[in-house]
C-alpha cells in the first residue's frame, strides 16, 4: 500500500455518495442485491485520488467490462477506517453481488465488512488484507517483504562495491505492508558485506519529518551512502533532505512506487530507483476472483502480483509500470 498525506477532516464527509475516486467509476446504486444474476461489482479503495489505487481501480474496470459486469468505486478522502466505514456500510442496504475492498485496518473493518458479506456479497481484498482470513474469498497483494528485498538488491548494484552506510525511512510504527518492506531491505542488506544499515527510522507518513531524518543521518553519518523510502511520502520528504544538503546522486535514492511525482523525480536524478508495484495487475486480478466466486467456479485463495526495479537507464522499457492519474 502507499499512505497519502490528506489534510481533509473526517468531518468533510457529507456523505458516501460525494467520495469518488478520480477514474470513471461513478456514485449511484452500488447494488442490485446479492440475488442470482447480480452483474454489479463495488470496490472500494484506501483513498481517493491517489495513483496506486487509481492504476488498480482502472485494471479492475477494464476486466469487469470484459468479463461482462458493472463496477462503481468509492474511496475514502484519506487512508482512515471510519471514513472507509461509512462507505461500506452504505453498500448494505442494496449490496453488490461482490466487494472489492483494500481494508483501511486490518481488525476495524473486520464488522463492516462482514454486514456487507452476510447480506450475501462475495469478498475480495486487493492490495490490504483483514487479520480474519476467514471472511475473503480471496486476497491479491504485492509481495512486500519482497518488494524490500529487491530494493536491497537494487541498492547494493546502486552501490557499485563501494562501502557505506544506509538509512531506511518508514512510515508509522505498526503499519504492516511498509514494515515488510523496511523488514524485507533490512535482512537482505545482510547480504552485501560493504553496505551497513543504520537502522530504521519512523516519519509518521509525514515528507517534513522524512527531510528532517535524512538532514540528521547525513550530520551524524559521513558514509551515508543510501536511503530507502517505503512509500510516497517518505521518499518526497527524503529527496527534499538531500536537495537542501547538497546531495542529490551523491547518496542513493530507492523510492517503492511509481507515482507520477516519483518517475519524475527518476527522470531528473532524485531518485536512483524505483520499486514499482503493478495495481492494475491486482485489480485485474481482484475481478477475475470475485467473479469466479460469484459464478460457482473455482477460487485461488492468495495471490500476489509482481515488482519491477526500475531505473533512469530502463525506465522507458518499464512505462507499462507507471501509475496512472486517470483511467
Amino acid at each position: 500500500m502507499n499512505l497519502t498525506k490528506t489534510l481533509v477532516a473526517a468531518g468533510a464527509l457529507a456523505s458516501a455518495a460525494a467520495l469518488l475516486t478520480a477514474c470513471s467509476g461513478t456514485v449511484g446504486d452500488s447494488g442490485g442485491g446479492s440475488q442470482a444474476g447480480s452483474k454489479k461489482l463495488a470496490l472500494v479503495p484506501g483513498v481517493q485520488a491517489e495513483p496506486f489505487y487509481i492504476s488498480l481501480q482502472c485494471g479492475a474496470e477494464a476486466e469487469a467490462k470484459k468479463l461482462g459486469y458493472e463496477l462503481t468505486t468509492q474511496a475514502p478522502q484519506k487512508f482512515d477506517a471510519p471514513l472507509q466505514t461509512q462507505l461500506v456500510n452504505a453498500l448494505g442496504a442494496n449490496p453488490p453481488a461482490a466487494l472489492l475492498i483494500a481494508p483501511t485496518d486490518d481488525t476495524a473493518m473486520l464488522g463492516p465488512i462482514q454486514q456487507v458479506k452476510s447480506r450475501g456479497a462475495k469478498i475480495v481484498e486487493v492490495d490490504t488484507a483483514l487479520k480474519d482470513t476467514t471472511v475473503a474469498a480471496s486476497s491479491i497483494s504485492s509481495d512486500n517483504a519482497a518488494g524490500g528485498k529487491l530494493a536491497a538488491q537494487t541498492m547494493a548494484k546502486l552501490a557499485n562495491g563501494k562501502s557505506g552506510s544506509v538509512l531506511v525511512l518508514d512510515t508509522i510504527a505498526g503499519t504492516s505492508t511498509t514494515a515488510a518492506r523496511a523488514k524485507g531491505f533490512e535482512d537482505e542488506l545482510k547480504n552485501t558485506p560493504n553496505l551497513k544499515s543504520i537502522g530504521v527510522q519512523f516519519t509518521q507518513n509525514e515528507p517534513d519529518q522524512a527531510a528532517s531524518k535524512v538532514t540528521a543521518a547525513l550530520a551524524a553519518t559521513p558514509d551515508l551512502i543510501g536511503v530507502f523510502a517505503t512509500n510516497l511520502n517518505t521518499g518526497e520528504g527524503a529527496a527534499t533532505g538531500l536537495r537542501n544538503a547538497g546531495k542529490v546522486g551523491a547518496v542513493n535514492l530507492i523510492g517503492f512506487d511509481a507515482s507520477p511525482s516519483e518517475v519524475e523525480g527518476l527522470k531528473n536524478g532524485q531518485y536512483q530507483a524505483l520499486i514499482a508495484q503493478d495495481p492494475a495487475s491486482i485489480g485485474t486480478q481482484g475481478v477475475q476472483q470475485a467473479v469466479a466466486a460469484i459464478e460457482g467456479k473455482p477460487v485461488t485463495r492468495n495471490l500476489t502480483a509482481e515488482l519491477h526495479s526500475i531505473t533512469k537507464a530502463d525506465m522507458e522499457a518499464n512505462s507499462q509500470y507507471f501509475y496512472k492519474q486517470s483511467c
